[in-house]
């Protein structure tokens, strides 16, 4: 098994990281052998770029268990995000679309752009 401590769990692939050893909020808690990949931005900036609206005046926490796989474009939502943007992605359900049409969309699907969905 790879070593959990290391930040880069393949050799030369620097888009895929044991997500625990790039966390530094202590609000956030991810398990051993948890990996996201980031093919777009740098996977360590997983906490800027993936953990929205988490305020720490909410006290909120966010806890990710082992084993897991989270891939490039996850993001965790907390209790201060738009709730009309949950609404709206609640009643779009784009996950349930047809593959041609979320190929069609996969940009702004992936930059949150949800006025650009079609």
């Amino acid at each position: 098994m790879s070593d959990s401590k290391k930040l880069y769990p393949r050799t030369g692939d620097k888009q895929t990281i044991y997500l625990k050893n790039a966390i530094t909020d202590p609000s956030i808690q991810v398990g051993d052998y948890t990996m996201y990949n980031d093919f777009v931005n740098d996977p360590t900036d997983f906490e800027k770029n993936n953990v929205l609206y988490h305020y720490p005046i909410n006290h909120d926490r966010l806890m990710i268990g082992r084993f897991c796989s989270i891939g490039c474009g996850a993001k965790f939502l907390f209790n201060s995000a738009n709730l009309g943007t949950i609404a709206l992605l609640t009643e779009l359900k784009w996950w349930d679309w047809p593959e041609e049409r979320i190929a069609k969309n996969i940009k702004a699907i992936q930059n949150g752009r949800l006025d650009q969905l079609k």
